[in-house]
């Protein structure tokens, strides 16, 4: 058996479970464990490792595959270590990913709902760039958040344009790795309203990195504060771009703590 504890960030849900019950192939894990109706159901599994105040995180997507870093996977993984060793509201958290030590201050816990201000690091390779995907040329603010990003600001597109942009943007040559694609309106020079597909999962409810670069992109190419809301179908997380890099601030809940009955 696999210890398993699911926790969820807006909706966007994470298996997480102890590097030492893995045996196997981690993808094909990931894939049994994540499946919505086959198996607990996840939009990513999460080995980890655990030592006091510390974690390490690797993380795979509901398709199997790897991911570097997910804003909300690892507050979801933070939340766990605050709940098992019983760390109190002004505790940081370190977490080691596969986009380098990361680091989440807990600022309030109320029952199973733990939140936390992230420090997400500073985006990499900004820039804009002329996408032509599916008959359209889009312009983008492409960067690295910890992964890749791919923001596209604008009014948000309806569904069959979000579904069928969406899925081509992240699997478009220009992106050898994938990329997560976000639809970003700037509403207000404080709040920007996003629609998310993600790498390896599709549509999902919220994305911390991509909140980050969401919020990056509209201050940078369209016109926003370096403060300010940014709202997904799941939720509003708050991120602040500063001097030294990009902070996020946001809950995540612990919702299961249990046992998967591997295949003997």
């Amino acid at each position: 058996m696999i210890q398993v504890t699911k926790a969820h960030a807006y909706g966007n849900d994470f298996l997480l479970i102890p590097s030492a019950d893995v045996k196997g192939d981690v993808p094909t894990i990931a894939r049994a464990l994540c499946h919505r109706h086959l198996g607990i159901g996840a939009d990513g599994l999460i080995v980890v490792g655990m030592t006091p105040g510390t974690a390490t995180m690797q993380l795979w997507n509901a398709d199997g595959s790897p991911s570097e870093l997910s804003g909300n996977g690892m507050r979801c993984l933070a939340a766990l270590v605050v709940r098992l060793q019983r760390l109190l509201v002004g505790t940081t958290v370190t977490i080691n990913t596969g986009a380098g030590r990361k680091t989440l201050e807990l600022l309030q816990r109320e029952g199973v709902r733990y939140t936390f201000r992230a420090a997400m690091g500073a985006p990499e390779e900004l820039r804009q760039a002329q996408i032509s995907v599916e008959g359209e040329s889009l312009t983008a603010s492409v960067m690295r958040m910890g992964n890749p990003q791919c923001v596209v600001l604008g009014p948000l597109p309806d569904g069959e344009r979000f579904n069928r942009l969406g899925r081509a943007l992240a699997t478009h040559p220009m992106f050898p790795e994938g990329t997560n694609v976000e639809f970003a309106h700037v509403e207000a020079p404080d709040r920007v309203r996003i629609v998310i597909w993600e790498r390896g999962v599709g549509p999902t409810t919220s994305s911390g990195t991509g909140a980050s670069a969401s919020a990056v992109a509209a201050a940078a190419h369209g016109g926003a504060s370096r403060q300010l809301d940014v709202i997904a179908p799941g939720g509003t997380q708050h991120v602040e771009w500063r001097e030294d890099g990009v902070y996020l601030t946001g809950w995540a809940d612990v919702v299961l703590e249990g046992a998967w009955v591997a295949d003997s």
